[in-house]
């Protein structure tokens, strides 16, 4: 499996989420607590908007992050105020570029952890599925891209919760027709640049980890000392795998089968069922 992560909020160096916190994601990519795996070497990926260009920069390499030159040079230099990143352990596709998250279409970005059960049976029938149009953009050999474009099919620049519940829906349908009891593993990260949305849902209802983190002044209040706090915004927010730290009150689990809107103004967390397409 993966760890990811989402930041919106105070623009900030991507090196002040990615490398500073005790158990960064740079961290977790050789001693993840809660992952399947231990390491995530199969490759990594940063995704970041400027503020002012809609389409996001991307770089994703096959090494693993953490002893990658470029992304500690980059890190060091890009500040955003929306960035996504994610680390690789393969489920078994091929460890290239193109199957490194997270994935680009337009203004979107994708993230994904978790597996389609028994994508290989599953494979052909999804991806006839994908528009037409769509298809030759699918550069890559996971479930996690070909999941990208279902919901990109399904209408995910009108309604990104929607297009993700018929995305479901859709492979759920293909999997129990192929046998597969529990077809869908899935913490989901997507975004247009404005708004992030954040998804944890399994078949089997077991899904992988995921946290948010707390209002930011409700942490000032729990935490006076911790100067970091005083640089960022009340709307500042984190999704992650994994909390990148151990300070008491700073991460709430997202529950089983919900989605989370962070977006400027009032943020939302929402029960998660698959829709039938």
């Amino acid at each position: 499996m993966c760890r990811w992560l989402a930041y919106s909020g105070t623009p900030v160096l991507l090196d002040t989420v990615l490398y500073k916190p005790a158990h960064s994601l740079i961290d977790q990519s050789l001693h993840s607590r809660l992952g399947v795996e231990t390491t995530n070497g199969d490759g990594f990926g940063v995704g970041w908007y400027t503020g002012e260009d809609a389409t996001p920069a991307v770089l994703r390499d096959i090494g693993p992050a953490w002893n990658n030159r470029t992304l500690r040079e980059i890190a060091d230099h890009v500040r955003s105020p929306l960035f996504f990143a994610h680390i690789r352990a393969s489920t078994g596709t091929a460890v290239q570029q193109s199957n490194c998250h997270p994935f680009r279409h337009g203004r979107w970005m994708w993230m994904h952890n978790g597996s389609i059960a028994d994508f290989h049976l599953l494979r052909r029938d999804l991806c006839l599925l994908v528009d037409p149009a769509l298809f030759t953009d699918i550069e890559g050999t996971t479930d996690s891209e070909v999941m990208f474009y279902l919901a990109v099919t399904l209408g995910l620049d009108q309604d990104p919760p929607g297009a993700v519940a018929r995305m479901v829906a859709v492979v759920e349908r293909s999997g129990h027709q192929h046998g597969v009891e529990f077809p869908m593993q899935m913490t989901v990260a997507v975004t247009d640049g404005e708004s992030v949305w954040a998804f944890r849902y399994s078949s089997q209802g077991a899904s992988r980890s995921l946290f948010y983190s707390s209002r930011v002044d409700t942490l000032r209040k729990l935490h006076p000392d911790a100067t970091f706090l005083r640089d960022v915004s009340d709307e500042t927010r984190l999704i992650v795998s994994e909390p990148l730290s151990d300070l008491p009150g700073a991460w709430q689990e997202v529950p089983e089968g919900s989605y989370g809107v962070v977006r400027p103004g009032a943020d939302e967390l929402c029960r998660f069922t698959p829709e039938p397409a």
